[in-house]
């Protein structure tokens, strides 16, 4: 999706200044809302990748003015009236209006520890070989999908070099729209900054994105050189 969120190459957002010693969280309702997005997301109702789906989904203009944990919030929301787990109305006033719907899994508060110690591997076998090889040169292809995709803007059609097989990870495209995992081959593309930006790129700079298989095209002998 060309969405709020995909800001790279973009101007006039000002310098991004890092925070010093930053805590994790800055206020009690962002501890909340990450629990409930975690709570939910392990529910079975969505994964991961959905719910990135939804918070860039988000109007540009309601994104890039809302906080980061402000986006997860509005995010959920809307998540959970769109699968039928809660009304406007129960969302507006805080108050259940009939039986919880059913969902697949609960999460238990002492689960939560060694879940999140095992970690969530997206690492997934793919039956086909690997299209692409260790200093191959690749095209990101041209997309402007609807739904989710994890390709920046700023890449498309441009070349770069293959610098890292990664091996198969489960694709985001299709598992944002639950539509499974249809795992691909991942590998790390180095980008010149020159072939980028222009001529204003700093000199000897490159990107490096990672791109699933099917986000690359190979080139034409004829254009290598």
């Amino acid at each position: 999706m060309n969405g709020g969120q995909d800001l790279g190459g973009m101007h006039g957002f000002g310098p991004v200044a890092p925070e010093k010693d930053e805590p994790r969280f800055h206020a009690d309702w962002e501890k909340r809302v990450f629990g409930l997005a975690m709570a939910m997301g392990l529910s079975g109702t969505w994964n991961l990748d959905a719910s990135r789906s939804a918070r860039e989904a988000l109007p540009p203009g309601e994104y890039l003015t809302s906080s980061y944990y402000a986006i997860w919030l509005k995010a959920l929301e809307r998540q959970v009236q769109h699968h039928g787990l809660v009304t406007p109305e129960e969302l507006s006033t805080g108050t259940a209006s009939a039986p919880a719907a059913p969902v697949k899994r609960v999460l238990r508060g002492e689960e939560v520890a060694p879940l999140f110690a095992r970690g969530f591997p997206s690492d997934r076998p793919v039956p086909d070989p690997a299209r692409f090889s260790l200093g191959d040169r690749v095209r990101a292809r041209r997309i402007n999908p609807v739904g989710h995709t994890r390709l920046p803007r700023y890449v498309r059609g441009h070349i770069g070099t293959v610098e890292t097989v990664h091996g198969g990870f489960v694709f985001p495209d299709t598992n944002a729209q639950l539509a499974g995992e249809a795992p691909q081959w991942l590998y790390t593309v180095r980008f010149c900054g020159r072939d980028l930006w222009g001529d204003q790129a700093e000199p000897g700079h490159s990107v490096s994105v990672n791109a699933f298989e099917s986000y690359l095209e190979a080139l034409e002998p004829e254009r290598i050189a």
